[in-house]
């Protein structure tokens, strides 16, 4: 059991302890990482690290359900934003959870463990989804469990012309699409966007596999991962988004974030989903912008036409390298193309917008 600090200034997270693997956190300690999981003790040299050499991450901000049984997959298929029967061994699947009004509750990332499917959902709200989850399944033939004890995640950033270490990655691993899957050694190696890759391990292989991930990369904690999901445009739903977006204000429709399937059938807000995709133009969208200071995950910005309405909220922050934050942020592409959006109200500091890996329209 691994408790994490609710925040600290060089890490705009929050996370709530759920039951991880013991051996593999305390692993993790004698290695130099924070308790809040934010850094290995040398926050700034590890963003700088990233900019331009291979590095590694324990995920220790992400916990994992595990569905069972004969049903799992049409269990999942029936609940989520994309096609989950269409996962096999060779593929994964990044996928929200709506309400009924087409609100996101949870973004996922979903492999193949053998028979059953892996969830891999933001620490914050796993406990929240796998009891919302466990209330569907009613007769269905499937089993909800928390697995994560039994999953080490550690992301991986390879650098240009960085060749992946074996025996972790096979020789296979370089030519994977994204969300391309493929057995390792102890688990699984999941390709997450042009460099980046995501191990899931058992705690045992994890252990023995962070030697050699190492001896080829820079260690660094969560602040520096989130920042490369800022700038790969990925974004993640926390406790202080939930509701707050329909999928197509974050992307996922995109297929640089492949979230959404839209010749699925039906899920919890698959009618509203499909309606802002097909009836009218997406008027909120996610971008990437400069803060000068800290800012949590789902506040709100303003721009000076709406007044005193906001205009959309920050998905996700992290510092990044030289100092100052970058953050992924929902707002309305109008407000944006006039160049004036402010946080936390219309006299809050002024966002700058930069660019993201992939074109939004």
């Amino acid at each position: 059991m691994i408790a994490f600090a609710s925040r600290r200034p060089d890490s705009p997270f929050s996370f709530t302890a759920t039951t991880m693997s013991t051996d593999w956190i305390s692993f993790l300690n004698t290695q130099g990482l924070a308790t809040n999981g934010a850094d290995f003790g040398a926050a700034a040299d590890e963003l700088r690290a990233a900019d331009s050499r291979s590095v590694v991450a324990p995920l220790t901000d992400f916990g994992v359900i595990r569905a069972s049984g004969a049903d799992a997959a049409d269990f999942l298929h029936n609940l989520m934003t994309n096609d989950v029967n269409g996962i096999d061994a060779h593929v994964a699947r990044f996928a929200g959870f709506c309400t009924p009004k087409g609100r996101l509750l949870a973004t996922f990332l979903i492999w193949r463990e053998g028979d059953d499917l892996l969830l891999m959902v933001s620490r914050d709200i796993h406990a929240m989804m796998l009891k919302k989850l466990s209330m569907y399944v009613l007769r269905s033939k499937v089993k909800l469990t928390d697995a994560s004890a039994e999953i080490a995640l550690i992301g991986f950033k390879a650098a240009t012309g960085t060749v992946l270490p074996a025996p972790t990655f096979s020789s296979a691993a370089g030519n994977m699409p994204v969300h391309g899957a493929i057995d390792s050694d102890g688990g699984k190696a999941i390709r997450l966007d042009a460099s980046r890759w995501l191990l899931a391990l058992r705690p045992d292989a994890a252990i023995q596999a962070w030697s050699t991930l190492v001896a080829a990369a820079t260690p660094v904690g969560l602040s520096t991962w989130q920042w490369l999901d800022i700038i790969a445009g990925q974004p993640r739903v926390v406790a202080a988004t939930q509701e707050a977006f329909v999928p197509q204000m974050l992307n996922m429709e995109h297929a640089a974030v492949a979230g959404v399937s839209f010749t699925k059938g039906c899920y919890p807000g698959q009618e509203i989903v499909a309606r802002t995709q097909y009836l009218g133009k997406v008027k909120r969208r996610m971008y990437r912008a400069r803060l000068p200071a800290a800012f949590a995950p789902g506040v709100h910005v303003f721009a000076p036409e709406t007044a005193d309405q906001h205009c959309g909220a920050l998905v996700s922050v992290a510092p990044v390298p030289g100092g100052g934050y970058e953050a992924l942020v929902c707002v309305q592409s109008g407000a944006v193309d006039a160049g004036e959006v402010h946080l936390g109200s219309i006299d809050g500091p002024r966002l700058e917008f930069l660019d993201l890996p992939y074109t939004v329209v």
